[in-house]
Parts: structure tokens; sequence; C-alpha cells
């Protein structure tokens, strides 16, 4: 089956007895991990919506800051992006770690509903200026260094530490939160602003793209440089329909993850008699599955390419969804937690997936930008179909309805995608896949 895709070399692991990563490919991932895992330690998340209530804030005002801060994170993606690839994905990321350590102390500052609208968009501005930054740093300066094979595992080593630390974190916001009140923000705040420290010492790329060399060379920067770009982005994605295919099939990683882990994740438990003080064990279990899931993709094994994984790994999250229908109180935290699991293996390869797709010279971070807003404008749409079901006291039919939905979908993509790389005549694999990635004996 392998031999039918494209990108499957380059999206496998580092093979056995690949060079070993050289001292700035190491300070890459050691300072890459350091800025994913403080710029997205949110102390407040657990108790954010009680917080806000505490400072005077009704229901209506709370979901109505979350809607504007979804429509404002797809409309900050692309000027984002292209900012990125303008000025350079390192300085970016230095911009969004202000803006994020900036967005932490408002709501300590200003307690009101202003203080938190204005909190939550600049959230979504720093959070988008960083999006497809941070990826498009990382696989650049590992791929400038020859050592491209380690994107993957830096990757979901990246997102495992993330994870791991909010698993520690998050159960002391309530003592600390006791001892005073505001800490929870003055903590996201000092971690956002450890991250702009780690995006400070990042070194500067080997080499550049063709892109960066000529607007280095006196391209203007005037309004319509940013058209351009956004215009060059969408020919991309046009010429090249493998790209496009590629991040079609994400989207339902992203959205059965999103639905899952914010709209539906106490619905299943309360619906199956879960008292909600045993919420946060049951959070902290699913995400210790997924941190570790996404430091060792290479469990997944060598039988399958990786888009067949990544399309088989929806049809396993859309399951375990819709089996929690079926089965008692602890048969549901299994099943939550495999979909963790899941979701932990499915992430990282999409995302390799999507790097390896994208043709020299492009531009990388605003097309990775594309992709985030394509998946949040499916998941918006998905939210509004999720209300709508719990509201009329469907949420089995939801899910089962889901699995079908993601089912459907996926054996489409993957003849459209088997298709596709017959077009582009890539050759069958002659060789047997060692692994998806290698990680004994690597650090």
């Amino acid at each position: 089956m392998s031999g039918y895709f494209s990108g499957l070399r380059r999206a496998r692991g580092p093979r056995a007895g690949s060079p070993p990563l050289t001292p700035r490919a190491r300070r890459i991932i050691g300072l890459n991990n350091g800025f994913q895992l403080l710029f997205n330690l949110l102390w407040w998340m657990p108790v954010f919506y009680a917080y806000q209530r505490e400072a005077g804030l009704n229901d209506g005002q709370i979901f109505g800051i979350q809607s504007i801060y979804y429509v404002a994170f797809c409309l900050f993606e692309i000027p984002t992006g292209m900012v990125a690839d303008r000025i350079g994905a390192r300085n970016c990321l230095r911009a969004g770690a202000v803006v994020m350590t900036a967005a932490n102390l408002a709501p300590v500052l200003s307690p009101s509903y202003a203080g938190f609208l204005v909190h939550f968009l600049a959230i979504a501005a720093g959070r988008s200026l960083t999006s497809g930054a941070a990826s498009a740093y990382l696989y650049d300066g590992l791929a400038a260094e020859g050592a491209g094979e380690h994107y993957l595992k830096a990757e979901g080593q990246a997102r495992a530490l993330g994870l791991a630390a909010k698993v520690l974190c998050w159960p002391l916001v309530g003592p600390l939160m006791a001892l005073a009140h505001p800490a929870p923000y003055v903590l996201s705040a000092a971690s956002a602003a450890g991250s702009l420290v780690c995006a400070v010492v990042l070194p500067r790329q080997a080499t550049a793209r063709a892109g960066d060399r000529a607007r280095a060379k006196g391209t203007p920067r005037d309004g319509l440089a940013f058209l351009r770009e956004a215009t060059k982005a969408l020919r991309c994605v046009w010429a090249t329909p493998w790209l496009g295919l590629i991040m079609l099939q994400g989207v339902a990683v992203f959205t059965l993850s999103r639905i899952c882990q914010v709209n539906l994740f106490q619905p299943i438990l309360l619906d199956h008699g879960i008292p909600e003080s045993s919420h946060g064990g049951v959070l902290a279990a699913m995400t210790v599955a997924e941190a570790v899931a996404s430091a060792r993709p290479q469990w997944l094994g060598s039988r399958l390419s990786p888009v067949a994984w990544v399309s088989l790994l929806s049809l396993a999250m859309a399951a375990a969804l819709a089996g929690s229908t079926l089965g008692g109180p602890w048969t549901v935290i299994a099943l939550l937690c495999v979909f963790a699991a899941v979701t932990g293996f499915a992430y990282p390869l999409q995302r390799k997936l999507v790097n390896d797709a994208i043709p020299a010279g492009a531009p990388r971070a605003t097309l990775l930008s594309v992709e985030s807003i394509v998946d949040r404008a499916v998941c918006a749409l998905a939210a509004v179909a999720a209300g709508a079901y719990l509201s009329a006291g469907r949420l089995d039919a939801l899910l089962w309805h889901s699995a079908l939905v993601t089912g459907v979908v996926m054996v489409v993509l993957q003849l459209v995608l088997r298709r596709a790389a017959r077009r582009r005549r890539v050759p069958p694999d002659t060789e047997p896949v060692p692994e998806l990635v290698t990680t004994a004996g690597n650090p």
C-alpha cells in the first residue's frame, strides 16, 4: 500500500544509522521544546470559566467572548502567516511571545468584560503569530542541518512535553488561587515570558529560502506585498493538489479532537453518571495518554504508509467516541483515553505530511496558516451541529453520525489520494520500511 503515496520516505523518521544530530540541530530542538512548553502552558485553563463568573460576567458574555475568539483566530491566521514569511519565523515567534505575555496580564490589570475580551483577542493574535511559524522554523532549521528526518520525532516530543507540563501544573491551580487569586494569569504571563527567552536565543536559520533571499535584495514592503504573498499561497495550493488533499485529510483529526476535548468531554461523562469531581482526573489521564503517544509515533509500526495511518487514526478516533455510547463509566473513561492516545499519534504525523507536501520556496508559514483556518472553519460548523444535537438530547446520535461521516470522508479521500499518487507517477517502494520513526539510540 505504501507505494501509492508520495512523500512516504520523507515522512518516516530517522533510519537506523542516520547521521547524529549536530550541536546546532540539538539546540534548535531543545529551544523549540522549551518554547512550545512555556508558550502553551496556560495555568488559567481549568478555572477561566469560574474566574470570569467571579469577576461578574454572565454566561452570555463568557461564551460570547469565546465566539469572538474563534472568529478572531481565523481572521488573524492569514496575515500573521504572511508576516512570518516576510520577517522570518524566528522574529514572528518572538512577537507572538510578547503578545501572549501581555495577553495573560490583561485580566489581572482589568478583571472585567473589556479586560477578558482584550485577553482573548490578544491570545488569538499571539497564537496565530506562532501557529505556522513554529512548525516552519523547526522544519526549515532541521532541514538546513541535514536533520530533516528528525522533524517528526521533534514535533511529537515538543507536544508530549507540553502536555506533561499541563498534567503536573493544572492540579496546583486551586491551591495557588487560594494564596493569590490572580495567580493563574500571573503564572501564565511568566510562562509566556519564558517562551520569549527561548525565542530570543533561537539560532538564526543557516540558510534562507528563495523567497527570503529575494526579499532581502530589496522587494518593496508595501501593502500590496501581503496580497501577493496570499495570492502566492493560494496558487500554491491550487497548483499542488497533493498538498490540498493532505490538508483536508487532517481536518478530521483536528475537528474530532477539538469537539471532544472542548464541547463533548463533560456531556459524555455526565451522561454516564460520572460526577464533576472526577472530571479533572479523567482529563489528566487523557492528557497523559496523549503525551505518551505524541512522543512515540514509531509505535504505529511500518505496514502502512503515513497517509494511510492518518486516515486509519481518524477512523479510530470516531469509533472510540461512538463506542462510548455502549459501555458503562469505566468503559467510557478507557475509550476517552484511547481517543486521546490516538490523537497524540495523529497530530505530529499529520503535521509532518503537510510540511513535506509544501513545495520548496513556497511561503511555508502562510500555507500552514491556511491549513489552520480550514481546520477551525470546519470545527466551527461542527460545534454548531454539536450544540443542536445536545439541545435536542441526542448525544448518542451525534457520536454515531460523526463516526459515519468520518468513515465516508476517509474512504473517499483515500481513493482520491491513491489516484493523485498514481498521476504523480510515484514509484512503489523497493525496500522494506524499517519504522515510522526510529528513536532507539537517539536523544
